[in-house]
């Protein structure tokens, strides 16, 4: 618990410090991610917008993520990720989105996609990344995994953006 409080202290510095802003479209973790980046004092200088898109509707209609993507590749993939990324970035008009999209369990895995799951994307001008992972344990745990993930990637493409403390 020490270290995720530690990656949401410096991603919130960064952010502040560098006058970047961000938006969320949160599906498996359920607005996890926003909770822990809004729990810090200040956080209104930087977070700008976090969706929950659970449902394929909620993907289509809210992310505009078209149906045809969803159906060829599964609303868990990612092309999926990268577009909620993206998406929202625009949407909120943020210098940073974040998509996260996967299957928490204990139902819902397949073969190709079993429970654990997760795709995570980040989005700005100058960068685009989206990574596959896979998480053990119950459902509380892998949705925990994805966002504390997150916040990992998030802080390391700061840092690779020459971002300052």
């Amino acid at each position: 618990m020490l270290e995720m409080q530690h990656i949401i202290n410096q991603v919130n510095k960064l952010l502040i410090k560098n006058n970047k802003t961000i938006g969320l479209a949160e599906s498996c973790t359920g607005g996890l991610l926003g909770t822990l980046l809004t729990q810090i004092s200040g956080s209104s200088r930087y977070f700008i917008l976090g969706v929950i898109t659970y449902s394929n509707k909620a993907k289509e209609a809210v992310l505009k993520i078209p149906s045809r993507v969803i159906a060829q590749k599964g609303a868990v993939s990612e092309e999926v990720a990268s577009l909620m990324a993206q998406n929202i970035r625009k949407i909120a008009s943020a210098d940073f989105g974040i998509g996260i999209t996967g299957i928490a369990g204990p139902t819902g895995g397949t073969t190709q996609k079993p429970v654990g799951t997760v795709y995570i994307a980040i989005d700005s001008a100058q960068k685009n990344i989206c990574q596959r992972f896979h998480f053990n344990g119950r459902r509380i745990t892998v949705r925990k995994k994805a966002a504390l993930k997150s916040l990992e990637l998030l802080l390391g493409m700061l840092k690779t953006m020459n971002f300052e403390l």
